[in-house]
């Protein structure tokens, strides 16, 4: 490739949406593994993104899980330029800033507008060039809506960075929320004309029908704009592309009826990178269902209490709902499992103090659920790292069935330490190590009960282990007199499928050829090289 063929830095598309949730991760992620199928070097950004469900990068940094996962599907590490800003609610008026992977402050909305966003602008601006220096095209979403008007004066992720980036939009809108085309139109209105001109084309996403019946909408639409729908994708469910935000719960799917495990993940209103129990609910033996009611727990075989960004508030919550009363009713009965990841790790512990509101609204100190006998305090720094490691083998014989499921890798993320109690004997889960040092420094983790029925750790990814997850299911099976089922799925094939099958649903219902146009790219030379044209 000669050098006058490619630009000096890589070409920039930005997807943005009419409201929050029409799909832009979605649509980024299927445009991210379209650009690499076609032989191009890309890489995904959000400047600022608000989350609780996020992701470790290899160098054991943090940033918002769909760029993680759209990093996945361009089939490159992630990089905490792909996601320099991300916030993180603690409450309904305060959040954890994290810059470039690292805790900054904690901040409430007032001060974050006032103080943090008129400094933003460079750092956002230096990720993005670094990656345009290293890729063809870096594929930009924005968040929420371009025409909130209330926020457009200090805005860093919508069209103030496509003016900063120069970078062509193409516009999301969700049909099956009803009103795409007020949506639409009345989003254009409330955008000046130089932002207007910014927008090159439409994607109208979750549309369930006869296409046929929209078409009169669709031509009004291109008369009334001037600008082209370049898509319209129907409603895809069972994507199976890890969700970002909780809110995806709201529609989970009804437990299923006839599977042998029945599996209750606690929601509370804070929970947290609860796509840890994705490969859980993939399995075919397994009911997986979220609750957050007491009278919707039952006695399934195990119970789940995830990570949450407000360990002590969910707690509260979990007790205002009378829910440690039901999980202790459901523990009553033999074989019943109880695990807890991150957070949920802490509320099975006796006490969890906080004695300087790192994870809190207020300093203090709270009792736990009393299951296991560990003792949490909060520290200033966070920990963000990726392990690898093994089930101990004293540990092994009451968790699963199968002696080579010992190996496990996943990350940890929390700003809580947690020990075991001065009077009680260690019963620890994991012997680990830092995944990219594994001859260093190891440390045993996590806790486990006398009789082995509950667990906790700070080990998420712990279910993405595929024979460590058979062999835990098997031996729940055997304990309930069934007979255990043979390997069945590898997370990391699955999810690449999954990628696959997203990127041709969108290359059957997109118009590519006009968005390579767009983004300024050309598919193949006659050496079959990518190339980047000049826009």
């Amino acid at each position: 490739m000669n050098s006058n063929e490619v630009q000096p830095e890589g070409a920039v598309l930005m997807l943005q949406g009419t409201a929050s949730d029409v799909g832009k991760s979605v649509i980024t992620t299927a445009l991210c593994r379209i650009f690499k199928q076609d032989g191009f070097r890309v890489a995904p950004f959000k400047s600022q993104n608000m989350a609780l469900n996020s992701y470790v990068t290899p160098d054991g940094l943090e940033i918002g899980r769909a760029q993680g996962v759209q990093a996945e599907a361009c089939g490159i590490p992630a990089v905490t330029d792909m996601n320099p800003i991300l916030i993180k609610p603690t409450g309904d008026m305060h959040s954890q800033v994290v810059v470039h992977g690292r805790p900054l402050s904690h901040m409430s909305a007032a001060a974050y507008r006032s103080e943090f966003l008129p400094t933003a602008k460079p750092v956002v601006l230096d990720a993005l060039e670094r990656l345009r220096s290293r890729f063809d095209i870096v594929v930009m979403e924005g968040a929420g809506s371009p025409a909130e008007i209330n926020l457009k004066d200090r805005d860093i992720v919508n069209m103030n960075l496509a003016g900063w980036a120069d970078a062509p939009v193409l516009l999301v809108a969700d049909i099956d929320r009803g009103g795409v085309f007020a949506f639409l139109v009345g989003t254009l209105e409330l955008l000046t004309p130089s932002e207007r001109a910014r927008v090159q084309g439409f994607i109208i996403n979750k549309f369930r029908g006869d296409l046929a019946l929209l078409k009169p909408g669709l031509d009004w639409l291109k008369e009334r704009t001037g600008i082209p729908v370049l898509g319209v994708l129907p409603f895809l469910p069972d994507l199976e592309i890890e969700a970002e935000d909780s809110v995806v719960l709201d529609s989970y799917p009804a437990a299923a009826a006839g599977r042998h495990i029945d599996i209750a993940v606690i929601r509370y209103p804070r929970i947290s990178n609860f796509t840890d129990f994705d490969p859980l609910g993939a399995e075919e033996d397994v009911s997986l269902r979220y609750v957050s009611r007491a009278e919707e727990l039952g006695i399934p075989d195990v119970i789940i209490l995830p990570g949450s960004k407000n360990t002590i508030a969910d707690l509260g919550f979990l007790r205002d709902q009378g829910l440690d009363k039901a999980i202790a009713l459901a523990m009553q009965k033999p074989g019943t499992r109880l695990v807890g990841i991150c957070g949920g790790y802490q509320m099975l512990g006796r006490s969890i103090t906080d004695p300087e509101a790192y994870d809190s609204a207020v300093a203090g100190q709270t009792e736990g659920l009393g299951w296991l006998p560990v003792d949490t305090v909060f520290q200033a720094e966070k920990r963000t790292t990726r392990v690898s490691g093994y089930v101990l083998p004293d540990q092994l014989h009451s968790l699963c069935t199968d002696e080579s499921a010992m190996w496990v890798e996943g990350y940890e993320i929390h700003m809580g330490d947690t020990r075991w109690c001065e009077e009680c004997s260690p019963r620890p889960l994991f012997e680990l190590s830092d995944a990219s040092s594994p001859s260093d420094k190891r440390w045993l983790e996590g806790a486990i009960s006398e009789d082995g029925t509950v667990m906790g750790t700070y080990l998420h990814g712990v279910f993405e282990n595929d024979i460590w997850r058979r062999a835990w299911l098997n031996a729940i099976r055997v304990k309930k007199g069934l007979e255990p089922v043979d390997f069945t799925f590898y997370a990391a094939e699955r999810k690449e499928r999954a990628f696959d099958r997203l990127a041709a649903a969108a290359r059957e219902h997109l118009n590519l050829e006009r968005i390579y146009e767009i983004a300024g790219l050309r598919k193949q030379s006659s050496d079959g090289m990518p190339k980047v044209s000049g826009k």
